[in-house]
């Protein structure tokens, strides 16, 4: 069975997240992705653990091969060219203005490869006052105003995870296929840019138009108490969550979990309003009572009175869950040097064309003889 991107060839000019990402996106669907690197150890990521196998660069970079060319060289740039003339997505995440600098814009390029979908990942944008900056996730984060939604600003932290650098690399095979389907219908390739910037405000559009509605800046409570969502700490000090939302039964199985079902007729509580406008009353009372039991026994009320809710499980909760467990979410994968390494799998499950990991990210230079030696045998079957 063939998969959803069986055919098409990715040229990856990318480090860290957001363009690896992309990349591995579009391999999970079947492209052939080839991810080149730079002499002198290529993307920082392999870097970022064990020697024999960095699971921060693995994360991001199976079912990929690895060719090393010095883009510098005019060697390493003509087998770029060369490449490129033959692939259908390249994505790229170097500063603006860099990829031109080594002739490898995508003005450039098209003249070469009309049917080329050209991916350019940035920080800020190709142009604007702030094309040149550098941009990293927790810039990102910080100036799309997703930070202010995640933190106490009176006492702000970082988030542990590239939520910026994630979004965009989504944003990147998100427009990648989209442009795919156009080149069906057009025959012709076209460039698609996105930023940590554009793609972090675009996903906090909920925010922003609350905030266009209101003239209010939200916080991180405004969407708690809209939601009417909850944290609560058992007698054990382990935490689990209550997401009311809109339907009345959940407030209604909520106050009998609690023990009081009296508070649905409380002129504090009656309506969601109410509630709304007395949501530190409310989550204190729970919290009180919450703090008494285990939160197994709270999670097993609340189920019982169809109330949503869940434990915050922390990564090993997280992959010895039954449901987790069932989905097939966690990967193991034989690896030449570490023996075994496990893995995330993607998101989506599509029926007759799968997603599939075949491999674990590449060694450094894994297949640069294999692609290059390509590419002399096509050079000789069709000279200029």
């Amino acid at each position: 069975m063939t998969q959803a991107l069986t055919g098409i060839t990715v040229l990856e000019f990318a480090n860290y997240v957001s363009g690896p990402y992309a990349g591995m996106m579009l391999a999970d669907l079947g492209a052939e992705v080839i991810k080149i690197e730079s002499p002198g150890g290529g993307d920082p990521f392999r870097g970022w653990g064990a020697a024999d196998y960095s699971a921060t660069f693995g994360s991001v970079n199976r079912n990929k091969k690895s060719v090393i060319l010095d883009l510098k060289s005019q060697e390493g740039r003509a087998a770029a060219v060369a490449l490129t003339s033959g692939a259908d997505v390249l994505i790229e995440n170097y500063r603006a203005g860099a990829m031109a600098r080594l002739g490898l814009d995508y003005a450039s390029l098209k003249q070469i490869n009309p049917r080329l979908i050209y991916v350019s990942i940035t920080g800020f944008g190709s142009s604007g006052p702030y094309a040149g900056r550098a941009g990293y996730d927790t810039v990102g984060q910080a100036m799309s105003g997703l930070l202010s939604l995640l933190t106490n600003l009176s006492n702000p932290e970082p988030m542990g995870m590239s939520l910026s650098d994630h979004l965009t690399g989504m944003m990147a095979a998100y427009g990648a296929l989209g442009a795919l389907m156009a080149r069906e219908r057009t025959g012709r390739g076209q460039q698609v840019e996105t930023s940590l910037l554009a793609a972090t405000i675009a996903f906090l559009g909920e925010n922003a138009a609350r905030f266009f509605e209101t003239g209010s800046d939200p916080t991180r409570e405004t969407r708690t108490r809209s939601a009417q969502v909850f944290a609560f700490r058992d007698s054990e000090g382990r935490g689990f969550v209550v997401h009311l939302s809109s339907p009345a039964k959940f407030w209604e199985g909520l106050t009998r979990t609690a023990g009081h079902p009296e508070w649905q007729q409380d002129s504090r509580f009656r309506t969601k309003k109410d509630r709304q406008q007395n949501y530190h009353l409310l989550r204190d009372a729970l919290a009180e009572i919450f703090a008494t039991r285990e939160r197994e026994h709270w999670l097993a009320l609340l189920r019982e009175h169809d109330v949503p809710s869940a434990p915050i499980y922390t990564l090993d909760e997280v992959f010895a869950d039954p449901q987790v467990i069932h989905l097939g979410l966690k990967r193991d994968l034989p690896h030449p040097k570490a023996g075994k390494v496990s893995l995330v799998g993607g998101g989506v499950t599509l029926g007759d064309t799968p997603a599939e990991i075949r491999s674990v990210a590449p060694d450094y230079g894994q297949h640069t003889d294999e692609v290059l030696a390509q590419l002399s045998r096509r050079a000789r079957s069709n000279p200029s």
